[in-house]
């Protein structure tokens, strides 16, 4: 009965994909706090290991199950009738409701961005095998484009086994077939990493780091190789608007890295929406 409505209702569809994705949202404000600070915990120990110094015996267990939410101020466990997305923000007025502190908006607003473009992947995809995997490549990077906001880094975690999921997904043609996966995959990685060495050679400096190479080989095993030039046009435009913006306006250090890969995400994420009317455009444009 579910399943029928699902395919005869768009409505219907989109609504509980759109409930789904706040429940995502909230998972993912944990993904992006936690994880980068797991990661580090993972050097750390790995470093003194290395060094043959002695394990921190009061680490303790931290990862996204451990600790339960919490109040960062009182460290008062959230109730699960307190955790409700969006909802519970609001109710609360953005505070804790044991000491009072003020809770960043930051939190709803991802929830609420998430269930957005969730939404909008149900309604570009409809009732089919696509959506399902392109709602993992949303949530995917959305996370990752929040956590290199706040941590300049593209976890492989997330990076590398969505990069092999577009690979597999290409064998049954669900969104690009072998060949233009493969040929994507590599030439995503090589076009940045070649960017980044003549870069370097220049001005002996880092102009990006791996994670981004690997983030447009994503899109390369998931879309094909024919999209990855637009991407790299509407990632660089995005990237030098929203920058120069940073620098003039807001006092950004210029010689302050800005990450990447939001604009990256961003490029990619509408290149499997609107990728095929958008390259007729830019191949308009230039000529082809």
């Amino acid at each position: 009965m579910l399943l029928t409505t699902l395919q005869n209702s768009p409505a219907f569809l989109i609504s509980l994909v759109f409930i789904v994705g706040l429940l995502v949202g909230s998972f993912l404000n944990v993904v992006i706090y936690r994880l980068p600070e797991m990661m580090q915990r993972s050097w750390r120990r790995e470093c003194l290991e290395f060094l043959e110094l002695p394990a921190e015996d009061h680490a303790e267990t931290f990862n996204l199950s451990y600790p339960g939410s919490h109040c960062p101020s009182c460290k008062t466990t959230i109730k699960a009738q307190q955790n409700i997305p969006v909802i519970s923000y609001l109710f609360l007025r953005g505070k804790c409701a044991a000491c009072g502190a003020s809770i960043s908006a930051r939190y709803p607003l991802i929830e609420a961005f998430t269930a957005c473009c969730s939404a909008v992947i149900a309604w570009r995809f409809g009732y089919s095998p696509a959506l399902m995997f392109a709602l993992l490549l949303t949530w995917g990077l959305i996370a990752l484009s929040f956590i290199d906001i706040d941590r300049q880094l593209l976890p492989d975690s997330i990076t590398l086994p969505m990069l092999w999921l577009g690979l597999i997904l290409s064998l049954f043609s669900i969104f690009t077939d072998s060949h233009a996966s493969i040929i994507g995959a590599a030439a995503g990685y090589l076009s940045l990493w070649s960017v980044y060495q003549l870069f370097k050679l220049a001005t002996g400096k880092e102009g990006m780091g791996f994670g981004d190479f690997k983030l447009l080989a994503l899109f390369g095993a998931w879309l094909g190789w024919q999209y990855l030039p637009l991407i790299i046009l509407l990632s660089s435009l995005v990237g030098a608007v929203i920058g120069g913006s940073m620098i003039i306006f807001s006092k950004h250090d210029a010689r302050q890295p800005i990450p990447f890969g939001p604009y990256l995400a961003a490029a990619g994420w509408l290149a499997l929406i609107w990728g095929n009317d958008l390259n007729s455009i830019y191949l308009q444009a230039v000529g082809l």
